[in-house]
C-alpha cells in the first residue's frame, strides 16, 4: 500500500513539474510578443503623438511598470512562481534604488512595484528585440561604460523626477558566493548627493540565475522574498577631499550592507 501511495505522490509531482514547466514556456513567449509588440507599434505610436521626449519617457514608463505587474501576476496564478514583498510603501519617494541580483525576474519585480523606474542596463540589451522596445519606450539609461556619461543621464533622471533602480553587482549574482559590488552606483549616489533605497531580493529555491538556462526550473516552486529597507544617507561621504576615496568607502559599506542582510534573512 505504501509503495503505492508513493508512485501517486511521485505521479502527482511529475504533474505539477510539467504543468510549471509549460507555464514558464509560455510565460517567456508571452513575454518575448509583448516586447515586439512594443517595438513595433507603441514606439511609433507614442513618437507620433508626441515630439516631447520626457512626455514619452513618463507615459512608457507606466505602460512598463503596468505590463509587468500583469506578467507577474499571469505567473503567480500559472503557478510559476510566488511571492512575498514587506516595506513596499518605502518605494514610493524613492529616488535610487539598489538591489541585489538573484534572478533574471528582480529588475520585473521593481518595475511592477515603481511606476516611474528608470533603470541602468547592459549595452549588449538594447541590441535584445524583445527589450529594445521596453528601453526606448521608458528611456532607460544604456551602459556604455563611459562613467561621466552615466552620472550625466542619471542626473537627467533624477530632474525627471524618475526613480533610478540599479542592480550595483554589475551582473546577476552567483548563488552562495558573496554579493561584490561595482563602484558605479556609489559613484552616482556621491557625485549627485543621491540617498539609496535598499531591496534585498531573495529566491528559493534558485531560478533564473546566470548559470541557469531559462527553460531549467527548480523541482519546486520558486519563492521570492522582497524587502524595501529604510534610506541609506549618504551625506557623511559628501564633501570629502577625495572623492575616489568615498566611492571606494561607500562602495564597501553596501558590499558589507548587502551581504550581512541577505545572510540574516537566509537564517
Amino acid at each position: 500500500m505504501a509503495n503505492k501511495d508513493d508512485g501517486v505522490i511521485s505521479l502527482l509531482a511529475k504533474c505539477k513539474y510539467c504543468w510549471r514547466w509549460l507555464a514558464t514556456v509560455f510565460s517567456f513567449v508571452l513575454f518575448g510578443i509583448g516586447g515586439i509588440l512594443i517595438l513595433s507599434i507603441l514606439v511609433p505610436i507614442f513618437c507620433l503623438f508626441s515630439r516631447d521626449r520626457v512626455w514619452r519617457e513618463n507615459r512608457g514608463q507606466k505602460l512598463i511598470h503596468y505590463s509587468f505587474r500583469t506578467f507577474i501576476w499571469i505567473m503567480r496564478f500559472l503557478g510559476v512562481l510566488t511571492y512575498q514583498v514587506s516595506g513596499v510603501e518605502k518605494l514610493k519617494k524613492a529616488r535610487l534604488i539598489l538591489a541585489n541580483h538573484p534572478s533574471l525576474l528582480d529588475a520585473v519585480f521593481l518595475i511592477a512595484f515603481v511606476p516611474n523606474a528608470c533603470c541602468i542596463i547592459k549595452g549588449d540589451l538594447i541590441q535584445n528585440p524583445f527589450m529594445r522596445g521596453a528601453v526606448k519606450l521608458a528611456g532607460y539609461i544604456v551602459n556604455k561604460e563611459d562613467a561621466d556619461e552615466i552620472i550625466n543621464s542619471a542626473a537627467e533622471a533624477f530632474k525627471n523626477d524618475y526613480a533610478l533602480i540599479i542592480f550595483p553587482e554589475g551582473t546577476r549574482t552567483t548563488p552562495n558566493c558573496p554579493i561584490q559590488l561595482k563602484r558605479g552606483a556609489a559613484n552616482i549616489a556621491i557625485r549627485i548627493g543621491i540617498d539609496i533605497t535598499p531591496v534585498i531580493i531573495k529566491c528559493n529555491p534558485t531560478t533564473l540565475t546566470k548559470e541557469d538556462s531559462w527553460y531549467l526550473i527548480p523541482d519546486q516552486c520558486a519563492h521570492f522574498q522582497i524587502k524595501v529597507n529604510d534610506r541609506i544617507d549618504v551625506s557623511q561621504y559628501l564633501g570629502a577631499e577625495h572623492l575616489t576615496k568615498s566611492v571606494r568607502e561607500l562602495t564597501k559599506d553596501l558590499s558589507d550592507y548587502f551581504n550581512k542582510e541577505i545572510t540574516f534573512h537566509e537564517r
